[in-house]
C-alpha cells in the first residue's frame, strides 16, 4: 500500500503505511538522542508485525509532539483492541481544555479532516 500523506503544521509529510524493516538492536537504539529514538517509534509504528507496531506505539503515544500525531491516529483506525487501549492510555491528558495534547490533535485533526474521517476506528472514541 502507498503511503498516506497528511499536513502538520504547514508541511505536507508522507508517512508509509507499512515497514518490512527488522528492527534496531537495543544497544544502538540506546546510543541515539531522545529525538532520534522518538522518531525512530514513529516509524516503527507502522511496522508489518502488530506486536511491533504496538511496542513503539506505546512510546510515542502520549507525545504532545505534532509530528508523532499522525503516526497514533492512523493506529486508531486498525481495529486492533491492544492497539486501541494504548492509545486510550496515551491520551489521557487529551479531554482536558488546553493540554497539549488536546492542542496538537486538535490542530492535526483540523488540518485533515478526510484523513482523520478515513482513519478512525469505530472504538477510538473520539
Amino acid at each position: 500500500m502507498s503511503p498516506f500523506s497528511v499536513y502538520v503544521g504547514d508541511e505536507a509529510v508522507a508517512i508509509p503505511y507499512r515497514i518490512y524493516q527488522d528492527e534496531l538492536p537495543d544497544d544502538v537504539v540506546r546510543d541515539l538522542t531522545g529525538v532520534q529514538q522518538a522518531i525512530l517509534h514513529c516509524r516503527y509504528s507502522r511496522h508489518s508485525d502488530g506486536l511491533v507496531r504496538q511496542r513503539h506505539l506505546e512510546q510515542i503515544a502520549s507525545f504532545d509532539e505534532p509530528w508523532a500525531v499522525p503516526f497514533v491516529v492512523q493506529l486508531a483506525g486498525e481495529y486492533v483492541l491492544e492497539i486501541l487501549e494504548s492509545i486510550q492510555h496515551g491520551l489521557s491528558d487529551l479531554p482536558s481544555k488546553g493540554s497539549a495534547q488536546r492542542l496538537a490533535y486538535g490542530d492535526f485533526i483540523a488540518r485533515n479532516p478526510a484523513f482523520f474521517r478515513s482513519s478512525r476506528g469505530p472504538s477510538a472514541g473520539w
